[in-house]
């Protein structure tokens, strides 16, 4: 078993991201997890991240605040505290805070089978 605190988190900077902080909570550099990666991000008002075709499972959480994705259909999912969201491979996404507060979200993603 591996504990992790806020503390010991380090930020980094997902590809296609603006206006965002994320901090990876577990994964393989962080604890050795193969089968997945756990993540926290906060996006500030107007962050979010460009559009992107998913090729693994991904699930957003959101803890505080509130973010719309956007399919390709254009269809809006708006998620606020406590409501979650999954992307299966193949899903093509947008995701942008909306809202003039900031938001908080965790995000869980699948890794490539190795």
């Amino acid at each position: 078993m591996i504990k992790r605190t806020l503390e010991e988190l380090k930020p980094y900077a997902p590809p296609g991201h603006f206006g965002m902080a994320a901090m990876m909570i577990h994964g393989k550099e962080e604890t050795g997890a193969k089968k997945f990666r756990f993540a926290l991000s906060v996006f500030l008002p107007g962050g979010g991240a460009e559009w992107d075709k998913e090729t693994l499972e991904k699930i957003y959480y959101v803890l505080e605040g509130s973010v719309t994705v956007t399919d390709k259909a254009g269809k809006k999912y708006v998620l606020h505290k406590d409501e979650s969201l999954v992307i299966v491979p193949g899903d093509e996404r947008h995701l942008i805070n909306e809202s003039n507060l900031p938001a908080k979200m965790l995000v869980i993603a699948a890794y490539p089978d190795e």
